[in-house]
């Protein structure tokens, strides 16, 4: 495909979530992936840097908006208050306006963190963090009406501990839901007909057959499917004149021992544990644990899902602390702990300011960062190597004092997690890969240079590059930057000055009264929650 002097009206963005550069590299250039090579060869490509940390939840609205965390307001799975609860993050806690508001008409299907599904000028189905499809995850209303006909056995995601140790099946799973995700894409290409300026579909299903499963023979096998799907999305816009742009929101390689970073906050006197006093110490002494209670539950038919979609999520968190355990909310002592670590290695310093029991004078928080950087810096793996990176939140998300004071993950190789245990270190069981920083970007279209290399490409690039791509107004506040060198140097947006305007940041809207718990089950089996 040739460059143009016109600028594309439209764009596809096509998101495949957790696809690493290294392999789309290696594929593309060995002949295994003829689509991938193609797109490379007819336009421009590279590796797109991800958030810290390069988590789902994160990356999807860097992509969307164009803005950090500390703009777009999402910082995990689950937001943290200061009475040491939380819940679960949803698309109303994005504070930046996404790129379908943007541009329409607008056709989103499956983008993590835009439940519940807002009303737009298109379609929307809504993707991860959606809790069933019982629930209203579409807009219009009647297009969950053509799924069902459409696709009677469509589902948001699987329950991955299900097929820990039947990678055979889990293959053959992910093989399916990723076909009912394409039919779902053909679908709404035949809703939006000719009438559409944008589209942005994600398939999460590498990210999810990658956490499981790290064996390149089986990858490759998994890599061709999404290969073929995009020769189908190729065609698609080439037939509507569009800039097409692949993007992943994050890596993977694979990791071989977790690292429990709020252990060593505890072994050097940060956090401490509840005692088991009181309740917990006759419940303790009767030996009675969090682990035990739900077990029990489990064999007389009452399910942790039960008893959170019956009873209020508060009174689910009053009691919980109650109960024995080693959960790294509900059993650590805030009246004495100065620092914990919650969901992807986000970091708090338990200041008096931030949080109901906090121990920390907020003028002290700058000293105590810097022991903290220093002791996650500190610990080391057999071979004395460093296995923890740290980040200090306020450079990381400098406009919201309310971010994480820190973010602590691990190197590649080891995965941070936030459970409080005995030990330092851990066995990843049935989980093979994880989250690194580096994944895709590629572009083609009429106004695309074929060829062309693109570097130090980040996540929050892809919203403003696009936008100019078609013509349209990129955000004054945004983060990104427009990629010029995707664009042919006799395209119109390689010779236009880039048009700013100001938005509105949306309010802060209300929680979203729903039962999550077949959510954090799924992100439980994936690793990302306790």
């Amino acid at each position: 495909m040739s460059g143009s002097s016109q600028t594309a009206e439209r764009a596809f963005v096509l998101g495949l979530d957790g696809v690493p550069w290294r392999l789309i590299e290696q594929w593309s250039e060995s002949g295994e992936l003829p689509n991938f090579a193609r797109l490379r060869e007819e336009g421009a490509s590279g590796s797109l840097e991800s958030t810290r940390p390069p988590t789902t939840p994160l990356a999807w609205p860097s992509i969307a908006t164009g803005v950090w965390p500390d703009k777009h307001g999402i910082y995990g799975f689950q937001n943290l208050s200061a009475e040491y609860s939380h819940e679960m993050y949803t698309g109303y806690d994005v504070r930046q306006p996404t790129l379908w508001e943007q541009v329409g008409p607008a056709h989103v299907g499956n983008v993590p963190m835009t439940y519940p599904a807002r009303e737009i000028d298109g379609t929307m189905v809504t993707g991860m963090m959606t809790p069933s499809t019982d629930r209203e995850f579409t807009h219009p209303p009647e297009l969950r009406d053509a799924i069902d006909d459409r696709i009677p056995d469509y589902e948001i995601s699987l329950d991955y501990p299900d097929y820990a140790g039947r990678l055979d099946e889990f293959r053959d799973a992910v093989a399916e839901m990723l076909a009912k995700r394409r039919e779902l894409l053909r679908l709404q290409m035949e809703e939006a007909g000719d009438d559409w300026r944008l589209f942005f579909f994600v398939f999460t299903a590498p990210d999810r057959f990658q956490h499981l499963v790290w064996d390149e023979d089986l990858l490759l096998e998994h890599y061709e499917l999404l290969d073929d799907l995009l020769g189908e999305v190729m065609a698609y816009t080439d037939d509507h004149d569009a800039d097409l742009y692949v993007v992943s929101d994050h890596g993977f390689g694979p990791i071989h021992e977790l690292v429990y970073v709020n252990h060593f906050l505890e072994r050097n006197g940060y956090l401490f544990r509840e005692e088991d006093d009181g309740t917990r110490g006759a419940l303790a002494s009767l030996g009675i644990s969090r682990d035990r209670i739900t077990d029990a539950l489990d064999r007389v038919g009452i399910s942790e899902e039960v008893i959170v979609s019956t009873l209020p999520r508060r009174l689910v968190d009053s009691v919980a602390e109650q109960i024995p355990g080693d959960h790294a909310l509900y059993d650590v002592d805030y009246d004495r702990t100065r620092a914990f670590v919650h969901d992807a290695g986000n970091v708090y310093v338990n200041d008096t300011d931030r949080f109901e029991d906090g121990v920390v004078d907020p003028g002290d928080i700058p000293t105590l960062k810097a022991e903290l950087t220093d002791l996650f810096e500190s610990v080391t793996d057999e071979d004395g190597r460093s296995v923890l990176e740290v980040f200090d939140g306020d450079e990381l998300f400098p406009t919201d004092e309310d971010s994480p004071d820190l973010i602590v993950n691990g190197i590649d190789g080891y995965e941070a997690r936030n459970s409080i245990t005995d030990e330092p270190f851990g066995d990843t069981g049935s989980t093979a890969a994880s989250h690194r920083m580096d994944g895709i970007v590629l572009c083609r279209g009429p106004s695309i240079d074929p060829g062309a290399t693109l570097r130090g490409a980040r996540v929050v690039d892809v919203a403003p590059t696009l936008l100019h791509g078609i013509g349209e107004p990129v955000p004054s506040n945004a983060d990104g930057r427009v990629l010029f060198d995707a664009f042919d140097p006799d395209a119109t947006p390689s010779t236009t000055k880039v048009d700013r305007i100001d938005v509105t940041r949306r309010e802060q809207a209300d929680s979203v009264d729903d039962d999550f718990t077949d959510v954090e089950d799924r992100l439980k089996g994936l690793g990302y929650m306790e």
